[in-house]
């Protein structure tokens, strides 16, 4: 495994982290415990030390399932978790709430469910238009000054609340969704980030499995929160498909996974891009800590622009839905 610089500290972080979502929540049926904990001990065994998962994940038991494994290796593990989103039901977020009497309290109990004395890096999942984000931040920062969290971060946030968050305290962190296919940070964010040594996290590194070109949308599950996403809609199938096998190619070129593609291509945006692909399964763990040995060179890249320019028609990556929870102050 190859690290690269936590934030603005001396600390190292596997390149490739580890998104805990999918392991009981969001994408479909969760009918192999067993194997969850076998993914979380493998991603130890080869080297992954940066874990995120959210209190919000199948409403805390995400975060009770790592627990399991991070317990007995908690000096091994650099850990994040969320707080804003307020109980999901039937797939729908119920509320955000970022006040400081909310993050008092839901920061207990994540570190009841984790088993741990100290969070790693505590996000706000999302920037709360009701809550100014200097009280938001202004609580986290006590947790820190009180031991219970070591660094803090945002997610989906705009730089101008960044800059404020920061006046309060240090922002070490921001995630947000980044891929070959959805690249709204490149225009400010991402050079923001740069500017501020803020790490940048994104999720979603593999578009939500479409550029693994193994996703058929025609056998999505009922449960799985893709179905009501705009891109893995109708409308979006053909393209999307030949996007995916057009990656595929391209990949089988280049002599690794279509996965490891796109994580390389993440990769190469930048020295302070720690990505996290979900996975559930070993082998797809794997198969994603491979891509931090793939090398791109300007011919890959333009080969890639090239296939984009060829597909355009990908679709949004949000509905209304999720899209009002995107800040954009």
């Amino acid at each position: 495994m190859k690290f690269r610089k936590f934030g603005n500290t001396d600390i190292q972080l596997s390149s490739i982290g580890l998104g805990c979502m999918t392991m009981n929540h969001g994408y479909g049926v969760f009918d192999d415990e067993d194997e969850a904990i076998a993914t979380l001990e493998k991603s130890i065994e080869i080297g992954i030390n940066f874990w995120d998962t959210a209190d919000i994940y199948a409403n805390g038991k995400n975060e009770e399932l790592i627990s399991r494994v991070l317990k007995p290796n908690r000096n091994k593990i650099f850990l994040a978790t969320k707080f804003g989103f307020m109980p999901y039901e039937n797939q729908n977020f119920s509320g955000l709430d970022c006040s400081p009497t909310h993050i008092k309290i839901a920061v207990e109990h994540s570190l009841r469910r984790l088993k741990t004395d100290v969070i790693d890096l505590y996000y706000s999942h999302r920037i709360d238009p009701n809550v100014p984000v200097e009280e938001t931040v202004g609580a986290m920062s006590e947790l820190v000054s009180q031991g219970k969290v070591r660094y803090l971060g945002l997610s989906e946030a705009s730089p101008n609340s960044i800059r404020r968050a920061n006046a309060v305290h240090p922002i070490s962190a921001l995630q947000s969704e980044y891929s070959l296919l959805t690249r709204d940070v490149e225009a400010s964010i991402l050079p923001f980030c740069k500017e501020m040594k803020i790490t940048f996290v994104p999720f979603s590194p593999l578009s939500r499995a479409l550029l693994t070109n193994t996703l058929d949308i025609n056998t999505i599950p009922e449960n799985d929160f893709r179905r009501g996403l705009p891109r893995y809609q109708k409308k979006y199938e053909e393209n999307n498909r030949n996007l995916a096998a057009g990656f595929a190619k391209i990949a089988t070129a280049k002599g690794c996974t279509p996965a490891q593609l796109a994580l390389a291509w993440v990769l190469n945006q930048g020295d302070n891009i720690i990505p996290i692909p979900g996975t559930k399964r070993r082998k797809y763990l794997v198969d994603n800590a491979g891509s931090v040995d793939i090398e791109l060179t300007k011919e890959d890249l333009l080969a890639l622009e090239d296939l984009l320019k060829k597909f355009p028609d990908i679709g949004p990556r949000y509905n209304s839905d999720h899209q009002k929870y995107v800040d954009n102050s």
